[in-house]
């Protein structure tokens, strides 16, 4: 994984994890997409629980990262949030909409990255 890379994963996903978010999953796709390296995919409990993960992460993306993603879609009451941030595409989803996606099983081949329990977040491991 590039470091640039593996910084703006930490950052993503220690910023959906501080907000308490559920489920969350990182699919590699490097080997499967010319398009996008890595999904984030995420889920919350409420529409206001979702735009809270959304604007965290895009909150510490600006301050760790000094940028702010190009595209963000879905924002105010959605049921999906979806976040361009470079060659990571971050889903934040209510549960039935992440179910009805299904983006796990739809990029069933990709590789999953695995984090260390919270005591230990500053590294990750790729199964």
């Amino acid at each position: 994984m590039k470091k640039k890379a593996e910084e703006l994963l930490k950052t993503i996903v220690y910023a959906l994890d501080d907000k308490k978010g559920e489920n969350i999953t990182v699919l590699d796709l490097r080997e499967l997409s010319p398009l996008v390296d890595y999904f984030v995919i995420c889920s919350g409990v409420s529409k206001v629980h979702l735009d809270t993960l959304a604007e965290n992460t895009l909150k510490k993306l600006k301050e760790k990262h000094g940028f702010y993603p190009s595209h963000v879609e879905g924002t105010s009451g959605s049921e999906w949030i979806l976040i361009d941030a470079q060659d990571i595409m971050i889903h934040i989803f209510s549960p039935k909409k992440r179910e009805f996606y299904d983006l796990e099983g739809l990029w069933w081949e990709a590789k999953r990255v695995e984090l260390l329990p919270r005591s230990q977040k500053e590294e990750l491991i790729s199964v």
